[in-house]
């Protein structure tokens, strides 16, 4: 039973069913089922970093698990809320954009700023940061970072860049019918956000204790904040809004399939819930979107062909 059956692609879909048939429908080895449905998409010499679906491979899988396999969506079956999603755009200065586009091209870029305040041409700080990037693997965090506003130097320190998405949140937060459930991905985002959340007065807490979430459900806090990783799954957050911003981005659609059921699942009280996307315009946060569409979009097409419909 999962909510997430291929989260990242039907290549998740082996080891799952491997337990139940013993490789009866898939094969016996992954490297079986890798040669058999897929091929090589990005390598390097003989290292294959990923893998594409060969023609009709898709359709064959699905026909192949179709036997033991039963698909349900809670919105056919369940008293579902709608659900509203938009996304909340921001935009660097040409200041701002410069340090993004240098550490993307030459992943390497030395900050000396003037001002660490936050507010137009923020960033800018009296010393000199060096941010690298040794792989892409670190360049794509790093410049997640930079969209978000702050970035980690090499000792370290948090580096301050803009406020953008504070200034959304804020915004966000006034214009808000409920408490807010705002999800964040790296510790300075959370430092950042509670710093504002303190300057505004409003009263929030972060997830993760048996207390913060009964605070949370009995309406007693403005703001909740939680990461996708270590509350997306398992808690029932429905009763203490149904408002929700993603104020950072994980890559996982499993993650991010989970954390907004969070608080858009059976027992939401409202009648519509609505989430927001936080996004700076022209960065990793668009790739990071459309990517997470794309895996949707290969789990619905899962979904839709194994799907039963029960009378």
């Amino acid at each position: 039973l999962t909510g997430t059956p291929a989260p990242n692609g039907l290549m998740d879909l082996y080891a799952e069913y491997r337990c139940l048939d013993m490789g009866e429908r898939l094969g016996r080895y992954i490297g079986q089922y890798r040669t058999r449905y897929f091929v090589p998409e990005r390598m390097s010499g003989p290292i294959v970093y990923s893998y594409r679906l060969r023609q009709g491979a898709a359709e064959e899988i699905y026909s192949r698990i179709s036997d033991i396999t039963l698909s349900m969506r809670a919105m056919d079956h369940l008293e579902m809320p709608s659900l509203i999603e938009n996304r909340y755009p921001v935009r660097m200065s040409p200041e701002e954009r410069e340090i993004y586009d240098t550490l993307r091209k030459d992943l390497l870029v030395t900050l000396e700023t003037k001002d660490c305040r936050g507010g137009e041409g923020a960033g800018l700080l009296t010393t000199k940061d060096s941010i690298t990037a040794a792989n892409a693997a670190v360049l794509s965090n790093k410049l997640s970072q930079l969209s978000n506003g702050c970035v980690y130097a090499e000792d370290g320190t948090a580096v301050p860049i803009h406020s953008r998405k504070l200034d959304a949140l804020e915004d966000i937060l006034e214009a808000a019918t409920s408490p807010v459930l705002v999800a964040y991905q790296f510790r300075h985002d959370l430092k950042r956000i509670t710093e504002r959340l303190a300057s505004l007065g409003v009263t929030w807490a972060v997830l993760d204790r048996e207390e913060s979430i009964l605070r949370w459900n009995g309406g007693r806090l403005q703001v909740g904040l939680i990461h996708p990783a270590s509350a997306g799954h398992g808690l029932n957050l429905q009763k203490g809004g149904h408002t929700m911003v993603w104020y950072s981005l994980p890559w996982s659609l499993e993650l991010y399939e989970q954390c907004r059921a969070r608080i858009w699942r059976q027992g939401q009280q409202a009648k519509t819930v609505v989430i927001s996307h936080i996004v700076t315009e022209g960065t990793i946060d668009d790739r990071i979107l459309s990517a997470l569409k794309e895996k949707s979009n290969t789990q619905d097409k899962l979904i839709e062909a194994v799907r039963a419909e029960l009378e």
